[in-house]
C-alpha cells in the first residue's frame, strides 16, 4: 500500500524503540524533578513574608508566560554552556521540561493545599504540632488525593511536550520521526507511527492515573 509502507517503518523500528525509551526517561525524570521543585515553589509562594514570596511568583509567571520552545533554547544554548561544554541535549531537555512543569505543578499544589479546611490546621496547631508537621502529616496527604486529576493532566502534557526536545537533537521519539521523514520524504509513515506511540504512552498513563484516582478517592 503506497499510502503507508510498513517495510519502511519496520526498517526504522529499532530507532523508534530507542526513541521511545528516551522519551520515557525524559518524561519520568521531568515528572520527578518537576514535582519536587513544584512543591517547593508552592510552599514558597504561600509564605506570609513578601520578600520570600515574590521570587516564586516571578518564577511561575515567567515559565507559564513564555513558550516552552523558547525556554528550551535559552537553557540549551545559553544556560547549559555555563556548566558543561558542549551542552548535553538530554540534560537540557530534562532541565527545561522540569523547570517548566514545576511552574504549573506549583499552582496545582497551592490550590490543593489551600482547598483543605483551615480548621484542620488550627486543630493540628492546638495539639502542639509545628507548621512542618501539620503540612507533612495532615494537609499534604489530604491535598494530594485531590491533586491527582490535575497532576495527571500535567504529566500527560509533559509527555507530549517532550517532543520539542527534538529541536535540540535529543534522540527521543520525535527526533527519529523527523530523521525518517528527512531520509524518505514521506510524512505518513514516520509521523503516524510517532503519533501512535505517543497515544499509547498517554493512554497508559491515563489508565494508571484513573486507577489511582479511584483508589484514593475522597469520600
Amino acid at each position: 500500500m503506497d499510502f503507508y509502507k510498513f517495510d519502511l517503518v519496520e526498517k526504522y523500528l529499532p530507532f523508534f524503540i530507542k526513541g521511545t525509551w528516551v522519551t520515557i526517561e525524559i518524561s519520568i525524570a521531568s515528572i520527578i524533578f518537576g514535582t519536587l521543585l513544584g512543591l517547593f515553589i508552592a510552599l514558597g509562594k504561600m509564605s506570609s513574608v513578601q520578600v520570600i514570596r515574590q521570587p516564586f511568583i516571578w518564577y511561575i509567571n515567567f515559565f507559564r508566560g513564555t513558550p516552552l520552545l523558547v525556554q528550551l533554547f535559552l537553557i540549551h544554548f545559553a544556560v547549559m554552556p555555563l556548566f558543561m561544554k558542549p551542552p548535553i541535549a538530554l540534560v537540557s531537555a530534562i532541565t527545561a521540561l522540569s523547570l517548566n512543569a514545576a511552574a504549573y505543578i506549583a499552582e496545582i499544589f497551592r490550590a490543593g493545599i489551600q482547598s483543605i479546611d483551615k480548621g484542620q490546621t488550627e486543630a493540628a496547631r492546638s495539639l502542639g504540632m509545628t507548621h512542618r508537621q501539620t503540612m507533612r502529616h495532615i494537609i499534604i496527604p489530604q491535598a494530594s488525593k485531590r491533586m491527582i486529576p490535575p497532576l495527571g493532566n500535567e504529566f500527560i502534557v509533559l509527555i507530549k511536550d517532550s517532543s520539542l526536545a527534538a529541536v535540540i537533537a535529543t534522540e527521543e521519539l520525535m527526533y527519529w520521526g523527523r530523521a525518517m521523514m528527512g531520509e524518505y520524504y514521506r510524512p505518513w509513515e514516520p509521523f503516524l507511527t510517532v503519533a501512535l506511540i505517543y497515544l499509547i504512552l498517554t493512554l497508559t498513563l491515563t489508565q494508571l492515573l484513573n486507577f489511582l484516582e479511584r483508589k484514593y478517592a475522597l469520600d
